[in-house]
């Protein structure tokens, strides 16, 4: 009875390798860098709120018309120091009752009824841009406020601006210093991968080259699966961040408010091409050191 030939072992493809294991391993690396580049993006967000709630307070005169007030609010909102969002300053009026009110509903206590007088004044609470968030910017716009007609005092929390930048800065070099480090890790592991699945293609690989075929024909088919399988290890690792993504967003709430949509899409495409580009260059260094090894060093 004749045998089934396809019960022997098939014959090798040129190019082809076990890929499946070099794709699980690179996704998973990729989704780690994925991971981390989330973490930096949300990080980023947040600094930007926390550089958005830097406030001065612009108390004027108690007996200041409507119309000064408006003149003061135009001035200022014509600075390049203001923060704008949707092109309007971030500018609020307090009124004195206001503020008398907030106090009483802070401490339960109405200062007015044993003073016989509201002693506090109309103010404005201004955000202040990024680009003018220093000490010494901010002395600069107190004074310059201060100078207006109608204002009679300006404050701000002094040293709070340079103590979230310095935080913030060394907080930037540690997650620069870990993603490097994660970036030369996800290298050697998906390089190490591709490197060890092609080491079953070695002899394959010297048959070609006894047979008379050039180099460059032996890497065009490894090559161009690298490619592909590089891409898809990085569509993976971007599904998988996704996931997670949407399953976070779930139990914490607020999460989202920290998330900006076309990072994120720009996060995902560079995992992919990230994917490629490392596969490509691991395959490539891969098949030049088995092209140029002696047929005893490939035993």
């Amino acid at each position: 009875m004749a045998k089934d030939p396809k019960k022997y072992k098939r014959k090798k493809k040129l190019g082809s390798y076990h890929y499946v294991s070099v794709i699980f391993s690179a996704a998973l690396a990729l989704f780690v860098i994925g991971l981390f580049g989330t973490l930096i993006l949300q990080a980023n967000k947040l600094t930007s709120i926390i550089k958005q709630n830097i406030e001065l307070q612009v108390y004027l005169n108690k007996d200041i018309s409507n119309s000064q007030r408006s003149r003061i609010e135009r001035e200022i909102a014509s600075s390049d120091y203001i923060l704008l969002t949707n092109g309007k300053a971030e500018m609020t009026f307090i009124s004195k009752e206001e503020a008398a009110q907030q106090f009483v509903e802070d401490t339960g206590e109405d200062f007015t009824e044993f003073l016989g007088d509201n002693p506090l004044r109309d103010a404005l609470t201004i955000k202040i841009n990024e680009s003018h968030q220093s000490n010494d910017d901010l002395e600069t716009i107190k004074s310059q406020i201060q100078r207006i007609s109608g204002v009679f005092e300006v404050t701000y929390v002094k040293n709070l601006a340079d103590s979230i930048n310095d935080n913030l800065a060394k907080l930037s070099l540690l997650l620069i210093g870990i993603a490097t480090v994660l970036v030369i890790v996800v290298l050697l592991l998906i390089n190490n991968a591709i490197k060890l699945a092609l080491f079953s293609q070695r002899f394959l690989i010297r048959s070609m080259q006894l047979v008379g075929a050039k180099s460059s024909f032996i890497r065009m088919p490894f090559l161009k699966r690298s490619l592909l399988h590089g891409a898809l290890a990085g569509l993976i690792a971007s599904g998988l961040l996704y996931g997670l993504k949407q399953f976070a967003n779930g139990q914490v709430k607020g999460l989202e408010q920290l998330q900006q949509q076309e990072l994120v899409i720009a996060l995902y495409g560079l995992l992919i091409a990230l994917g490629a580009i490392i596969a490509y260059f691991s395959t490539l260094r891969a098949m030049n050191k088995y092209l140029k090894m002696s047929l005893d060093e490939l035993y």
